[in-house]
């Protein structure tokens, strides 16, 4: 049996439940999915708050939560590089093979479409809602930021005072 797998790229800063939605339907047309955790050398920036190990725990966290079977997901990390046309190589080299890739990326959907891969939307749901953008700014505004995360991640990301990090980054954006 050939096992269709399906490469998904996100950021993930941090999981939100338009993601959960994405990886669900993803599971519905594919065997197993790659979740590629992409700008994983960023970290302590205002878009990117989260390493990437704490980005990979809440990923694992989200598919736990979710009922999700362990082998039907895995989760790469890959950092990005000065050279776009040399990404889609690195992504190939730090993940298992796929068939599919997911996006709505356009510089993403054109890099694999350059590479000749077959590229798919990635189905948004509530986009104007669901988006780590949205729970990003909810959160430096002292707005209800849990409903539109996963529980798993919500309680991560008070554990490891996610909300006081992004705030200690204003403050040091703007001392700057």
């Amino acid at each position: 049996m050939t096992i269709k797998r399906g490469l998904f790229v996100g950021r993930f800063q941090p999981p939100h439940l338009g993601h959960c939605e994405a990886i669900t339907k993803l599971l519905k047309e594919m065997d197993e999915v790659v979740i590629v955790i992409g700008s994983s050398q960023f970290s302590h920036e205002l878009s990117n708050p989260f390493t990437t190990g704490e980005r990979m725990t809440m990923v694992k966290k989200v598919l736990d939560e979710m009922g999700v079977d362990p082998r039907r997901c895995h989760i790469v990390p890959v950092p990005d590089v000065e050279t776009h046309s040399i990404w889609v190589s690195l992504v190939r080299t730090y993940a298992p093979s796929f068939d599919v890739v997911y996006s709505n990326e356009p510089l993403t959907r054109r890099l694999f479409e350059e590479a000749g891969l077959t590229v798919r939307n990635v189905p948004f749901h509530q986009r104007e809602l669901y988006s780590a953008t949205e729970v990003r700014r909810r959160m430096l505004a002292g707005e209800r930021w849990r409903d539109l995360v996963m529980k798993s991640v919500a309680d991560y990301v008070e554990s490891i005072d996610g909300v006081g990090r992004l705030r200690a980054l204003t403050r040091t954006d703007k001392a700057s």
